[in-house]
């Protein structure tokens, strides 16, 4: 009937599900359920683009189980092996975000530190990184700079509170309704955010930081063909930062960025009274703070699912997010969500796909800031800028700027994607982006939308 697809039918009657196909092949799901995690449509004229639609969370694959990856030496190695290149990943944008924000960096690394730990048990998606974010330091330092860092605390604790019973009234199916073409306008803004953010780091007269830059593409991209049981970005790290230690080069280091010294913070003392006033403060901030934070996080889960074809919950990622946003403020730091870049760190670089690799990360993440914070200020920037530069590459989907899927495409998808890049590249918040592109979903005048549904189905009327 269809040329070119391959269809699974579910169907819901009174006395339950069927699993089908259109030949008339039809049975009880309880006979398949062992076998169905979920259901994927292909097309042999797209054979690179998947669409997921999730099963029960239940339905994790074997090799992400905790249980059975502690039982594995070698699942366990390379879980974590994944976490600490992803720690090592999120040192240099926790600290810029830090001063973005108005902070110290230092509490915003131990900040990170509690949310990556918290949301390692309680969030709905295995092996997505979560650490204080720029879209939150964009949102939460206006507030800051106006009124105090003293501020930071309610306002964070309010957001928190605002996550949970997001999660809880069961609001985060709405990210079901947010269309194909502005996921793609998020991964390709974030792509390109993500790139340029690198350019300062590398960008440079210097040719030894230009040098330790190309190395770390080479070692990053060739050393795979060779070594495979330790993940190309922690070889380049310790390689070129051993070189530069032992040859006396003197150019920007992790230590450059802010200040590393050990040892723990405290806990963050409530400065302001809790009336009216502080009230009409921080509710704007807060409620930015939640929806931004719930958009992104959300968002990178549904990401990482198709990357990895597994399940995730989304109100336990909700609910996971307010705990540990509540936790981290308590530490004086700025609220967190999923970071894109180094959860992509994680499960494409260093293939982390449980648990184990997220809490490695938070633990190593940990030591670094407090045991071991001498060395890691020794890091070069540039080398840190080469293993995000190739992130930013390979989190770009190229296959949407093809001659033929840009001929082949609806003109509404591709004039809501670009909508999604432009307002989310010149605002710099991925969360403004995507409601661009969902507000220009609304408006586009109906015939667009209508020719676009009759494009998608001319294929299938061709025989």
């Amino acid at each position: 009937m269809f040329k070119g697809y391959e269809i699974i039918v579910i169907v819901k009657f009174n006395d339950g599900l069927f699993v089908g196909d259109y030949a008339g092949n039809w049975q009880s799901l309880n006979f398949v359920d062992t076998m169905l995690h979920f259901v994927i449509a292909r097309t042999e004229a797209c054979p690179n683009q998947r669409t997921v639609m999730s099963l029960p969370h239940s339905a994790v694959s074997p090799e992400d189980r905790v249980a059975n990856v502690l039982r594995s030496p070698k699942l366990l190695t390379r879980e974590m092996l994944a976490g600490v290149i992803t720690a090592l990943a999120l040192i240099p944008e926790v600290i810029s975000f830090s001063v973005v924000s108005g902070v110290d960096p230092k509490v915003s690394l131990i900040a990170s530190v509690v949310l990556c730990l918290a949301l390692s048990v309680l969030g709905g998606r295995p092996a997505m990184v979560t650490a204080a974010a720029g879209s939150v330091a964009l949102v939460i330092g206006p507030m800051v700079h106006q009124h105090g860092v003293q501020y930071i605390l309610p306002a964070v604790l309010m957001a928190g509170v605002i996550q949970i019973l997001f999660g809880v009234l069961g609001m985060a199916r709405l990210m079901r309704f947010i269309p194909q073409s502005v996921m793609t306008g998020f991964v390709n803004a974030l792509g390109i955010l993500i790139f340029f953010a690198q350019v300062p780091h590398f960008w440079s007269r210097s040719p030894l930081i230009v040098g330790l830059f190309v190395l770390t593409l080479l070692i990053v991209l060739w050393v795979p063909r060779y070594i495979k049981s330790i993940p190309s970005p922690l070889i380049a790290i310790v390689l070129l930062t051993l070189f530069t230690v032992s040859t006396g080069q003197i150019l920007p280091t992790v230590g450059d960025e802010g200040s590393m010294g050990g040892g723990l913070p405290g806990f963050t003392e409530l400065l302001v009274p809790l009336n009216v006033q502080t009230l009409s403060i921080i509710w704007p901030c807060a409620l930015s703070i939640a929806f931004v934070g719930l958009l992104e996080s959300l968002l990178t889960a549904k990401l990482v699912d198709e990357l990895t074809a597994t399940p995730s919950s989304k109100r336990r990622e909700s609910i996971g997010l307010g705990v540990g946003n509540i936790l981290s403020g308590f530490y004086g730091g700025i609220a967190g969500c999923a970071m894109i870049g180094q959860t992509i760190v994680n499960v494409e670089m260093g293939k982390g796909r449980s648990r184990i690799s997220t809490l490695a990360a938070g633990i190593v993440l940990l030591i670094l800031v407090t045991a071991l914070s001498e060395v890691m200020a020794k890091i070069p920037m540039a080398v840190l800028a080469g293993i995000m530069a190739i992130v930013a590459v390979k989190t770009f989907s190229w296959h949407s700027l093809q001659p033929a899927t840009v001929k082949n495409a609806p003109i509404a998808e591709t004039v809501v994607m670009l909508v999604t890049v432009a307002a989310t590249v010149s605002t710099g918040n991925l969360a403004i982006g995507v409601l661009g592109g969902i507000i220009v979903m609304a408006l586009l005048p109906a015939r667009i939308k209508r020719r676009a549904t009759e494009e998608k189905s001319s294929p299938a009327q061709e025989k």
